[in-house]
């Protein structure tokens, strides 16, 4: 007897189960029903479609219902939704233009996705607040940006969708403010590195508020709502956009018997296999471990929903597929800079317990002999053992690269030391003999084996200043022109002619401008006796994350 697939919902993980089971079986009746009118959309694009970088609105639809059907023989339902679940007789009850009716199962992959958190705020209901979530979303919005009438925007949320909204819309020529409730925006990014993206945004133009929720929304007769914050400051817009992070729309499953988690995903094992006999869960609504921690987690990216609805596909088909875990892997575009990340940040490791060590390093993108170079900053995060856990990189060309080469490390559970050793490829115009991959290996294999130990800004603020120094290797010019506060100044180049100068008794805390002159002062001075140790990145480091956004004069956190 033929197997009988249901696929809920389309997009990544739905649509890519069902191309991956006819693929695999030609005789399975496969049948994906998607609540509403398209099954699988670029829904990355849809910012930059409202922006007009992409003006093709076609180029957004992946797949459609006709030619899933040709290519696959796939039984597609467009605006039939799924409103229960019934695994002990394994059934779905299925809504279409008001009507009710049945279908049988052999098996079942649940893939619903995730809908726009809407908080409970006074006035959210107004008609200019807007959430862009799918292809009806992006319409709407667009269509009123497109209106003279909208000339400022305000982006609530400062995660991947806010940003990516801010930078389009400020592109177009309108007014943009940001508000983030928390210190920062990007919550992948760690917060001494994200201040890179926040000063690329106000360079830009974009407006941001941090730290400071909003409370409620005033309705101005005839106009755009006003936007009341927890501070008492407030601005007026024409057009607000929500954008404070996605829930999993589980709603359905309450009574179907499979177990859910605390925020509402849906558990799955290592084959994505739910509690309940033959059905199976993919895409942003489920939770999964994280590959680096081995925590639960919940990753909302179309990279992992896309392997997960392959591997479901292959369960159900008898290949012995697993997903070891999702590590988070991202790249976003802000302007002329590039921010990606991958594994996890300090905030991720410091919640799991597990200790940790940093590097950072300023290098280019490639030779600086030849032209075009552009600056790049690279974070490495690892433990003592020397094992990758994640790394966050920012800047212009080459960053992305960088990023997957890490990423690849991290997937393979491997080290520092595979870092230094990787031979990657290498001609002036592309990179440095030396990659900015193997650079971050350096400073992080010296730190591990004692040859030039760093320390961090946290360790710089929260410093002894009885018992250590912190010494500014760097010329006086560039001393004079800025410095970290108490800090002592002997250039590299007099080190060792000027160590009388310095207390032997005392803990050197040594700094330069990207770190590599701190690392050679370091090895002068423990090779002389003294107790000397690196700041990773320099003052360079120091600066990028001692930047706070100018908000018209308020200074919001």
């Amino acid at each position: 007897m033929n197997k009988k697939v249901i696929i809920v919902g389309g997009v990544a993980g739905g649509a890519s189960a069902a191309a991956r089971l006819r693929r695999l079986d030609e005789e399975a009746e496969i049948i994906l029903l998607e609540r509403g009118e398209h099954i699988s959309f670029a829904n990355c694009g849809l910012p930059y479609y409202i922006g007009g970088t992409i003006q093709d609105r076609s180029k957004l639809l992946v797949q459609t219902p006709e030619m899933m059907d040709r290519r696959f023989r796939i039984d597609v339902r467009v605006q039939n939704e799924a409103i229960q679940i019934n695994t002990k007789d394994k059934t779905v009850t299925i809504q279409h233009n008001g009507d009710t009716y049945e279908e049988n199962y052999d098996a079942l992959i649940l893939s619903p996705g995730a809908k726009p958190i809407s908080p409970s705020i006074e006035g959210i209901d107004h008609s200019k607040i807007l959430s862009l979530r799918n292809i009806s979303d992006t319409d709407h919005i667009k269509s009123m940006v497109d209106m003279d009438a909208v000339r400022e925007v305000t982006v609530i949320g400062g995660g991947f969708i806010g940003v990516e909204m801010a930078e389009v819309l400020a592109e177009r020529g309108l007014k943009v403010t940001l508000v983030e409730s928390a210190p920062h925006i990007l919550a992948p990014f760690d917060d001494d590195v994200v201040p890179i993206v926040e000063k690329e945004l106000q360079d830009h133009g974009v407006r941001l508020i941090l730290g400071d929720p909003v409370m409620k929304f005033n309705d101005v007769s005839g106009n755009g709502p006003e936007v009341i914050l927890q501070s008492g400051h407030s601005h007026h817009a024409d057009l607000v956009i929500m954008a404070i992070g996605v829930m999993p729309d589980t709603a359905f499953l309450k009574d179907s018997g499979i177990e859910l988690g605390p925020k509402g995903h849906i558990i799955v094992n290592e084959y994505l296999q739910t509690n309940c006999e033959d059905v199976y869960a993919v895409g942003d609504a489920i939770e999964i471990s994280n590959f680096v921690t081995g925590q639960k987690t919940a990753v909302p990216l179309a990279g992992p929903a896309n392997k997960q609805g392959r591997i479901a596909a292959d369960h159900i088909a008898g290949l012995p597929s697993k997903y070891e875990g999702a590590q988070g892997t991202s790249i976003l575009k802000v302007f002329g800079l590039t921010a990606a990340s991958t594994g996890s940040n300090e905030r991720t490791l410091r919640r799991s317990g597990i200790p940790y060590r940093t590097a950072l390093v300023h290098p280019g993108s490639h030779a600086g002999y030849y032209p075009g170079a552009e600056p790049m900053t690279l974070k490495l995060i690892y433990d003592k053992q020397g094992r990758v856990l994640g790394a966050q990189a920012l800047g212009g060309a080459g960053v992305d690269k960088r990023m997957d080469v890490l990423a690849t490390v991290i997937r393979l559970k491997g080290t520092v030391q595979d870092l230094t050793e990787l031979e990657l490829a290498y001609a002036p115009p592309y990179s440095s003999a030396k990659d900015p991959v193997n650079m971050a290996g350096f400073v992080a294999q010296n730190d591990l084996n004692g040859m030039s130990p760093t320390i961090t800004l946290e360790d710089i603020k929260e410093r002894n200043k009885e018992n250590t120094i912190l010494l500014d290797v760097r010329t006086r010019q560039e001393f004079e022109q800025g410095h970290i506060p108490d800090a002592v100044n002997i250039p590299l180049d007099e080190l060792r002619d000027r160590l009388d100068q310095l207390d032997s008794s005392k803990k050197l805390l040594v700094y330069c401008q990207v770190g590599l002159r701190g690392y050679t002062a370091v090895r002068i001075l423990r090779q002389k006796g003294f107790n000397a140790v690196n700041l990773t990145g320099g003052y360079k480091y120091y600066k990028s994350a001692s930047f706070t956004p100018d908000q018209d004069g308020i200074i919001i956190y």
